[in-house]
């Protein structure tokens, strides 16, 4: 082999391996036959708490078993170790993914993007493409002052996106606790009116560890409440209803709405502030959240009966904590087995 054709064997091994690992920072699942073929979903996980690795993951294998969408499941990445550390809030890569994305679902709190990253999901919401928002989304961003893109901040002051994200595009921002944190669970509960809402088909039965979050009252714009959370004396899904003014009214916990971003087209938005890893072993909640993505897409009309939302490979979801994710997991641990 002479020198040129060495040479040019040693550029192409390393982009090779420049190019894989880079993939090894996100997961994709590829579709198989279903209703969702040839849509793409991504789903972007990052938050200390509720371990939204493990919810976006096994959520975008059941998309894409069961259902037939592409997903790519990106994660909050330590660049030293290439370790998913969800205290790393200023790195998730893979956010390009989302340059011909059909759905992103998000699940990121307190994220301090680098303008290079962010870019890509201000790009989005202002696509008119749809968007789902998972608990903690609601306050998904914490940016300085002098950050490009700190408009999306969840306590934004800019004017024309006061609370950032969180309010002006999924309807709500951080508020507070409803439920008491830690000793209140909550049940979902169809809202009143919405019964036949494709949305909440099949999903008899949602409950999860996770406390109700407080919203104001109404809603913004055409916010429409789909499931509102009940909630519980305990940490059981067998504990009872708690009396008094917390339950009266209820809060929402999950509504649709439309966002109209800067090209002037308007998306769909589903948001729930349920979310924990815990809730999703939830049969309804996760039958929920994967009646949303087809509504998001405009597959409203192909919700089944009952859709298949079978747990994929083992789901030992860790309870909810600050910094309490597993160590030394790569994102290629989420791959489908």
């Amino acid at each position: 082999m002479n020198l040129r054709s060495l040479l040019a064997n040693t550029i192409l091994m390393g982009l090779i391996m420049t190019t894989a690992k880079s993939e090894d920072q996100w997961v994709s699942y590829q579709g198989a036959d279903g209703p969702g073929k040839g849509k793409k979903v991504v789903l972007v996980s990052g938050d200390e708490e509720y371990r939204s690795e493990e919810l976006c993951s096994q959520l975008g294998k059941i998309l894409s078993k069961y259902h037939g969408f592409n997903c790519t499941v990106l994660f909050a990445v330590d660049p030293k170790t290439g370790e998913i550390d969800t205290v790393v809030n200023n790195n998730i890569p893979g956010l390009e993914a989302l340059k011909d994305a059909d759905l992103m679902v998000i699940f990121t709190r307190w994220r301090n993007l680098p303008p290079e990253q962010m870019k890509y999901i201000d790009e989005y919401t202002n696509s008119g493409k749809p968007i789902i928002g998972i608990r903690t989304a609601t306050h998904a961003f914490k940016f300085p002052a002098d950050h490009p893109y700190v408009k999306w901040d969840y306590a934004s002051k800019v004017a024309g996106f006061e609370q950032g994200f969180g309010r002006q595009v999924l309807g709500e921002t951080w508020i507070n606790h409803h439920g008491k944190h830690g000793t209140e669970s909550q049940r979902g509960v169809v809202a009143p009116g919405q019964e036949k809402n494709p949305i909440v088909r099949g999903c008899e039965d949602i409950w999860g560890p996770t406390d109700v979050y407080q919203v104001r009252l109404p809603l913004p714009g055409d916010s429409v409440p789909v499931i509102m959370g009940q909630v519980l004396t305990g940490m059981q899904p067998t504990d009872k209803p708690l009396e008094g003014a917390k339950n009266n009214p209820m809060m929402p916990i999950a509504w649709t709405k439309s966002f109209t971003g800067s090209e002037g087209k308007k998306a769909r938005v589903f948001t729930t502030t349920l979310g924990c890893a815990k809730d999703f072993e939830s049969e309804g909640f996760r039958r929920l959240l994967v009646n949303a993505c087809y509504w998001a897409v405009g597959l409203e009309e192909k919700i089944p009966e009952k859709a298949k939302v079978d747990i994929i490979g083992e789901y030992q979801a860790l309870p909810m904590g600050f910094a309490k994710h597993r160590k030394g997991v790569k994102p290629s641990a989420h791959a489908m087995p």
